[in-house]
């Protein structure tokens, strides 16, 4: 049995020629990390991300072309934090973490004992390691016991090329379950964490799932749990604690995300002849390319892609709603700008459109509002009695 996940239909020699005139002749395609494919998840709406990621296209340093560096990103104090939290987790041959692993996904099973195992990964190479790390997987679910994977190496096919992703760790359970391990620094206070971050955490697993699935369709008696494990700091402390999240809807997402990403060639096939992204061209010629493909800005990308300042100008300049939150733009319905609302508001919006006469409607009413206030006399305040002392 092979120990290699499957492979996808390679590349044609056009495609390869075309993405490579995408991202510039002479610029080595970056490969693709499970934080990216997070993001593509994150905004499933977004052409141009998905042409850039399909491409290869080295996003940060195109930022930085055009004028709107990337500013997101941990602190040097964040990542040592978290390394050393880390650290601490997987302490004692990862002791605490199988405890932890038992406890909120044990489903029944004995207690990890001193017969768990830890297996070495080490190989030459992400390729190496990957195969290395297939190897264990298939190791532990025939010998039934638990077993944890510390930073496995996992490979997953995007667009025809395979993705080298490592996880923080992979547990396998003595029924043959795999669970990934989320270890992250930020606090999970009373049992509950900042949604946002714990959003972004089950996107990334979710890649790590479908990794491992490509792998666990190969081995009998292997099976790839969608509720992942998060370990946190526990409240202002330093001991880590723990919580299941499922993440089949972020699975289900990125997995949408990655087929669309291997029809590359339809969505290369779109663009227009000449279209490049080398970031050694001038800020003109890259906004001009850039401009040619679609995206889908919302606030949430600030935190997740490196164009997001770029874009956000671009739909801030275009009076795009969506600026406000999804929500916004999907209240606003077929009123496409900002200024197509403000006109709805005044009474100028569409006959009969439904969300131009609600928009009428609130502007009159707050008018209405306004002028009550202004008419009512000003306050005062009761006169305070003197103290009789």
């Amino acid at each position: 049995m092979s120990s290699y996940p499957p492979s996808g239909p390679p590349q044609t020699t056009t495609l390869r020629r075309r993405l490579a005139d995408l991202r510039g002749p002479a610029v080595p395609p970056r490969p693709l990390d499970a934080r990216a494919l997070a993001a593509l998840a994150a905004n499933p709406g977004c052409g141009r991300r998905a042409v850039l990621d399909g491409a290869g296209v080295d996003k940060t340093a195109l930022a930085a072309a055009l004028g709107a560096p990337a500013a997101f990103g941990q602190s040097q104090f964040a990542i040592v934090r978290g390394n050393s939290f880390e650290a601490k987790v997987k302490g004692d041959g990862g002791a605490e973490l199988l405890r932890l692993v038992h406890a909120r996904l044990g489903a029944g099973a004995e207690a990890p004992g001193a017969d768990a195992r830890v297996p070495d990964l080490t190989a030459a190479g992400p390729q190496g390691r990957a195969a290395r790390t297939a190897l264990a997987l298939r190791e532990a679910t025939a010998a039934r016991t638990w077993t944890l994977l510390d930073h496995p190496m996992l490979a997953l096919e995007v667009a025809g090329t395979p993705a080298y992703l490592e996880p923080d760790a992979v547990v396998v359970h003595p029924d043959g379950r795999w669970t990934v391990v989320e270890i992250k620094s930020f606090p999970m206070i009373d049992g509950a964490a900042d949604a946002a971050k714990v959003g972004a955490a089950a996107r990334q697993a979710a890649v790590y799932v479908l990794a491992l699935e490509q792998t666990a369709a190969k081995l009998p008696g292997a099976e790839v749990g969608h509720r992942v494990l998060l370990v946190c700091p526990k409240d202002f402390s330093n001991q880590p604690t723990a919580e299941a999240v499922d993440v089949r809807r972020e699975h289900q997402v990125t997995r949408r995300q990655l087929e669309r990403l291997t029809r590359i060639e339809d969505l290369a096939a779109g663009l227009p002849e000449g279209l490049c992204f080398d970031p050694s061209r001038s800020a003109e010629e890259l906004t001009e390319a850039v401009s040619a493909v679609s995206a889908s800005y919302v606030p949430e990308c600030l935190a997740a892609c490196e164009l997001a300042f770029h874009c956000r100008e671009r739909s801030r300049a275009a009076g795009d709603p969506a600026l406000l939150g999804r929500s916004v733009r999907g209240e606003l319905g077929g009123l496409a700008g900002v200024e197509e609302a403000l006109a709805a508001a005044s009474g100028a919006g569409p006959e009969g459109d439904p969300t131009a006469d609600a928009l009428h409607r609130a502007a009159r009413l707050r008018a209405e509002a306004l002028e009550l206030a202004a008419a009512r006399p000003p306050y005062q305040a009761p006169e305070t009695p003197e103290c009789p002392c």
